[in-house]
This record gives C-alpha cells, sequence and structure tokens, in this order.
C-alpha cells in the first residue's frame, strides 16, 4: 500500500475510531480526539518527538485563541437563563409576531437565545412560556415545540459566540466577525424554514400543551428579570464591536489608520468585546451579590460547562496539528481538490460525523480540525471563504439530531413526543434545516468566491 493510500485509510479508520469510542464505548470527546491524535501520529510514521510537539502546540494555540471567548459566552448565557432574561426577551418577541403566532415567536426566541445559550438549555428555559402559550392559543404542542427547536438549532451552529462556531473559527483561524456576517446571513433563512416545516408537519400530530405554569406564575417570575432591553444587550453589544472590528480591518481602512482604527481594534477583539458582555451581564439580576460571582454561583457554574467545551475543543485542536504536520494535507488536498466539492466538503464530513455520533460541538471540532490543514490546498484561504467554511461545518452538524444526540430527548421528552414522532419531526427536521443552509452556503460561494 502507497503512502498516500495508506494516509487516507489511516484517517478514515481514526475517524471511525473517534465515532466508535465516544458512541459505543461512552468515551469522552477529550480522550477519544487525544488518542486519535497518538494513534494517527504513530501510524502515519511522524518522528516520536515530533508527535508531542505538534499534540501540544495544537492543544495551546487552540486555547489560546478561543479559550477566554468561550468562558465569556458561557457567564453570559447563564446570566440570562438565572435573571430571566430570556423570559423578557421572548415576551418582546411575542409583542412583535402577535401571540396568535405563537410558532413563529418561538422561532424566533429560539433563535436569538441560543447565540449565547447551548440549545439544550434555551429549550429547557422557554419550554415553560412555549407550553402555556400554545394553550392559550388552542395549539398542539408538536408545532410550537418543533419551531422552537430548530430555532434555537440555526444560531446554536451557526453564529459567534456559540462556542462550536468560535471553536471552528479558531481553528480555521476565520475571522469571527466575518463568520457572525454570513452565519446570520444563512441562519435567519434556515430558520424560517424550520418554521414552515413545523406549521406544515407539526399541525399533523396532536399534543395537548398542558403547561407546568399558568401565565399567572410566569408575569410572576417575570417581575423579577431584566427588561428586554437589558436582557438582549449582553448578545448585541459585544456582536455589535466584534462585527465593527471586521469593518475596519477592511483593505479599504474605512475608519482610517490612526488612533480610532486601534481603539475599535481593542474593543471589537473578541476576547474585550465578550467581557464587555459579561459587564453587561452583571446589571441583569435584580440585585448582584458575592455569591452569584463565586465559584459555587452562576460565574462558578458557567465556568465548570465552559471548560468542558474548551477542553474538547483544545483536543480537536491537537487532532488536527497532527493530521496538518504529518503531510495528508497535500495527500488528500490534491484529490479533493480535484473532485471541486467546494463548500460541499465541510458540509458532508460534518454532517457524517454529527449524524454518527450525536454531538454537535464535537462535529463542528472533529470538522474543522480535519479541514484545517487541508485549507490551502483546497484553496480555501481568503477571510469569506474561511468564514463560510466555518458556517458549512455549522450546518452539516444539524445533519441530523437523532436518538444519539442528547438534545433530541430533550426536545421529545420535554414536549411528550413518542420516538417515531421525534424522528418524524426532530430528525427530519433538522436534516431539512441543515440541507437548507448548505443550499445556501453553496450559492454564496458561487458569487463571492
Amino acid at each position: 500500500m502507497n503512502v498516500a493510500v495508506w494516509s487516507v485509510v489511516l484517517l478514515l479508520l481514526t475517524i471511525i475510531f473517534i465515532v466508535v469510542s465516544t458512541v459505543r464505548w461512552k468515551l469522552h470527546p477529550f480522550l477519544a480526539l487525544i488518542f486519535a491524535a497518538f494513534i494517527y501520529g504513530l501510524l502515519s510514521g511522524m518522528k516520536l518527538a515530533d508527535i508531542i510537539s505538534s499534540i501540544t502546540a495544537g492543544f495551546g494555540g487552540t486555547v489560546s485563541s478561543i479559550g477566554i471567548v468561550i468562558v465569556a459566552g458561557t457567564i453570559i448565557g447563564f446570566f440570562l437563563e438565572k435573571s430571566g432574561g430570556a423570559f423578557t426577551m421572548a415576551e418582546s418577541v411575542l409583542k412583535l409576531t402577535g401571540r396568535k403566532n405563537v410558532p413563529l415567536a418561538m422561532s424566533i426566541i429560539g433563535y436569538i437565545v441560543s447565540i449565547p445559550v447551548f440549545c439544550d438549555s434555551g429549550f429547557v428555559i422557554i419550554n415553560p412560556l412555549n407550553k402555556a402559550l400554545t394553550k392559550r392559543a388552542g395549539m398542539s404542542l408538536a408545532v410550537s415545540a418543533i419551531a422552537l427547536s430548530l430555532g434555537l438549532y440555526a444560531t446554536h451552529t451557526m453564529v459567534p459566540p456559540t462556542p462550536g462556531p468560535v471553536a471552528a473559527a479558531g481553528i480555521l483561524n476565520a475571522d469571527l466577525g466575518v463568520v457572525i456576517l454570513w452565519g446570520l446571513l444563512v441562519s435567519i433563512p434556515a430558520m424560517l424554514v424550520g418554521w414552515l416545516f413545523a406549521m406544515k408537519f407539526g399541525s399533523k400530530i396532536k399534543i395537548d400543551p398542558d403547561p407546568e405554569l399558568t401565565e399567572e406564575e410566569i408575569n410572576k417570575r417575570m417581575k423579577e428579570a431584566p427588561t428586554a432591553t437589558s436582557a438582549f444587550m449582553p448578545i448585541v453589544v459585544p456582536i455589535i464591536l466584534i462585527v465593527l472590528k471586521s469593518i475596519s480591518d477592511f483593505p479599504t481602512k474605512p475608519f482610517g489608520d490612526g488612533g480610532f482604527r486601534n481603539f475599535i481594534g481593542f474593543i471589537g477583539n473578541p476576547v474585550t468585546a465578550l467581557v464587555i458582555g459579561i459587564l453587561i451581564a452583571f446589571l441583569l439580576p435584580k440585585k448582584l451579590d458575592k455569591e452569584m460571582l463565586s465559584m459555587s454561583g452562576w460565574v462558578g457554574q458557567a465556568v465548570l460547562n465552559a471548560g468542558i467545551i474548551i477542553l474538547i475543543t483544545a483536543s480537536g485542536g491537537a487532532f488536527g496539528k497532527v493530521l496538518q504536520n504529518s503531510g495528508i494535507a497535500n495527500v488528500i488536498g490534491q484529490n479533493l481538490a480535484k473532485a471541486n466539492l467546494g463548500m460541499w466538503l465541510p458540509f458532508i464530513v460534518a454532517a457524517a460525523i454529527k449524524t454518527a455520533q450525536g454531538s454537535s460541538t464535537v462535529a463542528i471540532i472533529t470538522t474543522a480540525s480535519l479541514l484545517a490543514p487541508l485549507m490551502e490546498p483546497l484553496g480555501l484561504t481568503s477571510t469569506v471563504a474561511k468564514a463560510l467554511a466555518v458556517v458549512a461545518i455549522g450546518a452539516g452538524s444539524m445533519v441530523v439530531s437523532h436518538a444519539n444526540d442528547s438534545y433530541f430527548w430533550v426536545v421529545t421528552q420535554f414536549s411528550k413526543m413518542d420516538v417515531k414522532t421525534g424522528y418524524k419531526l426532530q430528525t427530519f427536521g433538522t436534516f431539512i434545516e441543515g440541507i437548507t443552509a448548505a443550499v445556501i452556503v453553496w450559492l454564496i460561494s458561487l458569487v463571492v468566491l
């Protein structure tokens, strides 16, 4: 077997190892990715010293680029959840859409909430409000629950500062502001398709909402919650600052080349922008006390949650660095470039890994790690190409949510769906939404690349 063929076979075997070890053996993704890095390095014939240096460099480089951003985004999400800010955000969207349009409202609410909050948590947070409003509207819970689920999924997979897209942007060295812009552009129509899917298919299945909370109880909770404007600020301000920095970095230098541009570059750096977001989030609780900021409080819980994501992301970076230094990029890149798959390549790889092992975040990180050494051979080196590749990976990580995905069980159990109904609505819905996003990315790439 020649070197080129063995490199490809070894890569496929390594991916199979990651999937089998995390799904069947229940091995933590951190260890699965680190083991995969060692296995690939050893069997590919790399020098022993090079394997270690690649793993440590990939791990450390990834943490330095996105570690603080992931922690900061998680803290903001926790404060929105615990303060009740997510409820007031939802209420403001309902005023915009009207209470008769509950499914559309749920799609938009999910879309906004999942930018800083994980989709699993976001669904749990909004679920009581969703059930109460669905009951009042006289609708089936199947419609509004899937609309909420698919709305959450759109930004969870494609729009920073959600950890998955942030991690992919760091691994592929993509500009975070540009990723946000393209992610928003692609995820909005994907979310609307998800809403239309929920309206068409969810309406055929009758599920009584049977709300846990009455509207009176929700209103009581919301009296303690921050205003909608305050709740939106920790999300909106950092995104605006990051996007402004990306604009200031354009070759045309729209903000000049002096002190103002340097200032925008400082406050628009994702680290600074998200730290500013944290400070704004501290204003959300009715009364901020020391316990909230302690190791056992809201901040402590958020940091613990973020730590897991950072470790998985960094181990993906270590795996990617081993692949990069093994020389496989040239072998695979030359062949894939001839196949001319374009933006379909990151989508297909992410979709395969997501469907096989269940976690969107792991699928995003693993795919980005695999693609990092291939970006140059594939010709995906421009700022826009890197950003679109991140969004394409996110689209692939939606396809599909089924029984090996924790989010599948959150949606079905909280919505009183049996497994068969879950496959009809959640699994098929995520497939349709992911394909929609991929087609949009592909069409954009035909115009701008």
